[in-house]
């Protein structure tokens, strides 16, 4: 028999505010353990809740994000459950009425090949709601210790209808999702710090079913990798329990991203195991249009609008708009680098910063937020490239001399030197063409290259570029390319 899987998310994640979600106790990572608490922190008795508005400013800005609609009245709810690292015995959260209802998150599967657009596809929503996280556990030889810096901190949680196909799915909607939160400054969704993280609910049913299998949830996934390995991992695992003859039992599982393996935890509670109740410390927060229309007009473009956007204004491809829409700043950078260089140079400036900017950045550990270069510089080395005065390979090497002194650490600030100024200093700079001597260099390029020239007379434009390397190599990479090109046309259409 086939089987299908049917795929639900529960993506935590820390919102980036001042203060925790009921007191004025600092939130933050890497302090001491158990520094960033007080008395509600701590449940001590007498310590009540007071809200954090902050807090309930970016849950809005995130449902508002991703299409959900807020509700005009939010309340709350206490969720109860006894453990070690939830000082109250109970956690404070949304259970009856969330504030975030609705929405959908839209995402790439992957293409074909790298350069080919995916198919892009909705994944509609359950809700968003916000609640308190717990505190730590850290495990050692002999004892557990509990650490209550993190209990407290806002927290939203957002939950996903059943709608999720495969394990790549699953990746790519995690994907967009932290994107989207960490350019609007919602949350730094570092899951190495806990500040994201995900448990998968799996199952599968007969191709072409309409009743969900029966559920398991998985645990423990603090990567998006292991999401998606642990989702493939567990519809195998399923697969073969039916095909054996058995039951999939409805339970929690602990998946191990390194071993790829999985093991039982215990049974899934359902939702009266809880015993939820409404919170009597707490009153309702209502929202009206004035609140949710000021949030709005602080989010920035979503990534896909950025990339179709980009696509449609400035004529770019597929393949350069994939890496320009994950990181804000860069697109930024983009856009105010194709102000400087104008519709004609748009497509070169957009290249150089995706390619040979990124890569030399990387060459060196740096981004681009850690160099001085700015948009002005990579605008003037296009130009100047365009104008003949420095070929591909004279304007890399100027490019790495301008990083490599941008993050120089000086006494004082010192103002990056432009791509001219070290083409002058480094005798970079096309040489003066003597016009008989190029003539020739291209009348060789031609007769040594017999086949590219007839390519290119026949119709072939990129053929011409395998005449453009024997004469620069002859010119000793000195010729301006672009009188390069002029004579080894004219040459060519005799």
């Amino acid at each position: 028999m086939t089987y299908e899987a049917t795929i639900g998310l529960e993506v935590h994640i820390q919102l980036k505010t001042a203060t925790k979600m009921f007191t004025r106790a600092a939130s933050g990572y890497g302090h001491e353990p158990n520094t960033l608490t007080d008395p509600v922190v701590l449940a001590l008795p007498g310590a009540l809740p007071v809200l954090n508005k902050a807090a309930i400013d970016q849950i809005i800005r995130a449902g508002l994000l991703v299409n959900c609609r807020i509700a005009d009245e939010c309340r709350w709810d206490r969720k109860n459950y006894f453990y070690p690292d939830s000082p109250k015995n109970y956690q404070l959260t949304q259970q009856a009425r969330p504030i975030c209802i609705g929405g959908s998150v839209e995402i790439e599967l992957p293409g074909p090949a790298r350069n080919i657009m995916g198919e892009h596809k909705k994944i509609p929503l359950n809700r968003i709601h916000l609640e308190e996280d717990v505190g730590k556990l850290n495990h050692y030889a002999t004892e557990s210790l509990v650490d209550f810096n993190r209990a407290g901190t806002p927290l939203m949680e957002l939950v996903t209808e059943p709608a999720l196909a495969s394990g790549d799915e699953a990746a790519a909607f995690l994907t967009i999702l932290r994107a989207t939160m960490q350019q609007a400054g919602v949350s730094d969704c570092d899951m190495e710090k806990g500040q994201m993280r995900c448990d998968a609910n799996v199952s599968i049913r007969p191709a072409g079913a309409t009743k969900l299998g029966t559920r398991v949830e998985m645990k423990n996934l603090n990567s998006i990798t292991y999401v998606r390995d642990a989702i493939h991992h567990e519809i195998k695992r399923q697969t073969a329990v039916l095909e054996n003859g058995g039951l999939v039992a409805q339970e929690t599982r602990d998946y191990d991203g390194l071993t790829g393996a999985s093991q039982s935890l215990r049974s899934k509670e359902d939702a009266h195991d809880y015993r939820y109740f409404p919170d009597p410390d707490l009153m309702p927060v209502r929202v009206d249009e004035t609140w949710k229309q000021n949030l709005a007009a602080t989010l920035p473009e979503r990534p896909f609008d950025r990339q179709r956007r980009l696509m449609a204004d400035y004529k770019l491809p597929y393949t350069i708009t994939s890496v320009l829409i994950w990181h804000k700043p860069l697109a930024e950078f983009f856009e105010a680098t194709a102000a400087l260089t104008g519709p004609k140079l748009v497509q070169a400036a957009a290249n150089w910063i995706v390619n040979d900017l990124l890569r030399e950045l990387a060459a060196v550990s740096h981004t681009l937020s850690e160099s001085k270069i700015t948009p002005a510089h990579i605008a003037e080395l296009v130009q100047l490239i365009d104008n003949g005065t420095l070929s591909n390979n004279a304007a890399r090497e100027v490019l790495s001399k301008m990083i490599i002194f941008s993050i120089a650490p000086t006494p004082t600030p010192t103002p990056t030197p432009t791509p001219s100024d070290i083409a002058e200093e480094h005798a970079l700079k096309t040489a003066p063409t003597n016009t008989a001597e190029l003539d020739q260099w291209c009348r060789d390029a031609i007769a040594a290259n017999a086949k590219a020239a007839e390519e290119f007379r026949a119709g072939k434009e990129s053929a011409i570029n395998g005449l453009k390397g024997p004469v620069m190599k002859a010119s000793k990479g000195k010729a301006n390319p672009k009188l390069v090109d002029e004579t080894l046309r004219r040459l060519l259409a005799i």
